[in-house]
């Protein structure tokens, strides 16, 4: 059902399939997949509204130069709307990776995959959050692309696509939360060098 819901384009119910699917598994890695499966379904329905939070974020921004007070606080309701459908998806995700995917884990792909997934979701989280709940957000995505570049180092070959997405999402990490570009492009070299070698 997950793989016609994908093809319908009816992600918010793939990933209904797709935790269904996941709480059967119990205490059983799920199948390569069934991974991406569950991937595919939660980037996408936390996917489309990321893109709507920066279109909403950039009318705000407009609107707050006009002087146009009326708009923007419906804006920013808006916006809040928005914010509150990216905090229930990531922490769906979230929970479901720390309760079940990640304690089931035994391959060291398969712990780089979710461990880097967890990342992500704390990461999206981190973009729009503010304050202490940002703060949280980046350091919990940092715990966790770090536990997972740990393990893709030691038991990953340089060229992997995990461990190259991972050190992908790592440097964007590092540019776009942390607002350090000089550790982005150095991690994003690191991996350049390996396909001159």
């Amino acid at each position: 059902m997950a793989k016609l819901a994908e093809q319908a384009e009816r992600y918010d119910e793939m990933v209904e399939f797709m935790e269904k699917v996941s709480a059967c598994a119990e205490n059983e890695e799920l199948s390569i997949e069934e991974r991406n499966l569950l991937s595919v379904a939660y980037k996408n329905v936390i996917g489309a509204r990321r893109a709507s939070w920066r279109i909403i974020s950039s009318i705000e921004q407009k609107e707050e130069s006009r002087g146009n007070e009326e708009h923007v606080a419906k804006i920013r309701d808006y916006r809040a709307k928005i914010e509150s459908e990216l905090s229930s998806i990531s922490d769906g995700i979230l929970k479901l990776l720390d309760k079940r995917l990640i304690p089931a884990a035994s391959a060291a792909e398969s712990k780089v995959f979710y461990l880097k997934m967890k990342g992500d979701y704390h990461r999206y989280l981190a973009e729009f959050k503010a304050g202490a709940e940002r703060k949280e957000a980046a350091e919990s995505t940092l715990s966790a692309y770090k536990s997972a570049q740990d393990i893709a180092t030691a038991e990953l070959p340089p060229t992997h696509p995990i461990r190259l997405g991972l050190a992908l999402n790592f440097s964007v990490f590092y540019y776009e939360i942390l607002n350090s570009p000089d550790r982005a492009c150095n991690l994003a070299k690191q991996v350049g060098q390996l396909f001159i070698l």
